[in-house]
C-alpha cells in the first residue's frame, strides 16, 4: 500500500491506531488527512469533490488497516493489548448500560416511547452475540 509499517509504532496509551516515528510517517499522516479536512470543511463543495473526499477517506482507511495489521508485536504485546481491549469493552458496556437505564427511566416518566434510542440496545446485543459466537468458536477449536 502507500504507508509502510516501519514508519510507525503501535499506539499503546492514547487509543487505537499508530503513531508516526519517522519523518516519512508524519508526511504520510499529513498528506492523507489534510485533503479530507480541507475539502470536507468547504461550504460549496461539488459532488465531484465530495466523491474525491469519500474515495480518499476509504483509501486512507484501507491503508491504515494494512499498516496496523503489519506492525510487529510479540506475545507480551498481544497479551497486554487483549487485556486493554477487554477493559475498554467493559467500560463501553457499562456506559451503554447506564444509557439504557437512563432512557428507560426517561420513558417511564414521560411515557414517550420515541425517546428510546435503539442503537444503544443494538450495540449491547451485538456485543453479546459477538462474545457468544467467539466463545463457541474457541471452545470447538480447543
Amino acid at each position: 500500500m502507500i504507508g509502510k509499517p516501519e514508519w510507525f509504532r503501535r499506539r499503546k496509551y492514547t487509543g487505537w491506531g499508530f503513531t508516526p516515528v519517522t519523518w516519512q510517517g508524519w508526511v504520510y499522516v499529513f498528506v492523507m488527512v489534510l485533503p479530507i479536512i480541507l475539502l470536507a470543511n468547504l461550504y460549496k463543495v461539488s459532488q465531484a469533490w465530495l466523491g474525491f473526499v469519500i474515495v480518499w477517506a476509504v483509501v486512507f482507511c484501507v491503508d491504515f488497516i494494512h499498516i496496523v495489521s503489519h506492525l510487529p508485536k510479540d506475545e507480551r504485546d498481544r497479551m497486554h493489548e487483549a487485556i486493554a481491549e477487554r477493559n475498554a469493552l467493559w467500560a463501553i458496556v457499562a456506559v451503554l448500560a447506564v444509557g439504557v437505564a437512563y432512557q428507560a427511566a426517561s420513558v417511564a416518566v414521560s411515557q414517550d416511547m420515541t425517546k428510546v434510542d435503539p442503537v444503544i440496545l443494538v450495540a449491547i446485543f451485538a456485543g453479546l452475540i459477538a462474545k457468544a459466537v467467539s466463545n463457541i468458536y474457541l471452545d470447538k477449536k480447543d
